[in-house]
């Protein structure tokens, strides 16, 4: 019969991850009496970038809110384009509002707009359907995310190989 005071290795959660403490198996045995080698490690932590400087919030809500304020610019457009063609009266006034309000700031946009008018509470409303309906039923999530990654890295090989050639002091093909 082995001996209960097998030990096991335990992996540490402390600053040095790569130490071990050792755990007798006895405390891990069930009700039958063999002997068995149990390896506790603990939860891989997040592996995540820790993205400083954000606050509460983080780099995800902040691209939520710059895409809000997008979504918002493009409902105005939207909006203004089908005004243009059936009723040129609120075209012109939500023209109007738009020259005299940034667009940048969604939020704020939509809630003077409310409150210019009943004719611009209406522009409003349609503003805040048009946005919701072209966010969920419209734009290309998919594409985003692949186009940000092309764009990323395509702009991250350029930049490392200006930098080769600039620090090689290596002559370009096209330059000879």
């Amino acid at each position: 019969m082995a001996s209960s005071r097998r030990a096991v290795p335990f992996q540490s959660t402390g600053a040095d991850a790569r130490r071990r403490l050792l755990l007798p198996a006895q405390a891990f045995r069930g009700t039958d009496r063999r002997p068995r080698l149990v390896s506790f490690q603990s939860p891989p932590r997040c592996h995540k970038m820790y993205v400083p400087g954000f606050g509460e919030g983080s780099p995800e809500k902040k691209a939520a809110i710059s895409l809000q304020n997008f979504f918002n610019y493009v409902a105005v457009r939207i909006v203004l384009a089908q005004l243009e063609s059936y009723n040129r009266e609120a075209y012109v006034e939500l023209k109007e509002f738009v020259s005299r309000n940034s667009v940048n700031d969604a939020d704020n946009f939509c809630k003077n707009l409310i409150r210019e008018s009943p004719r611009h509470k209406a522009l409003a409303m349609r503003i805040l359907e048009v946005r919701s309906a072209y966010m969920k039923n419209d734009f290309e999530w998919d594409n985003l995310k692949m186009l940000s990654f092309k764009m990323v890295d395509e702009a991250n090989t350029k930049l490392m190989r200006d930098y080769v050639l600039e620090t090689s002091h290596i002559e370009d093909d096209d330059k000879r």
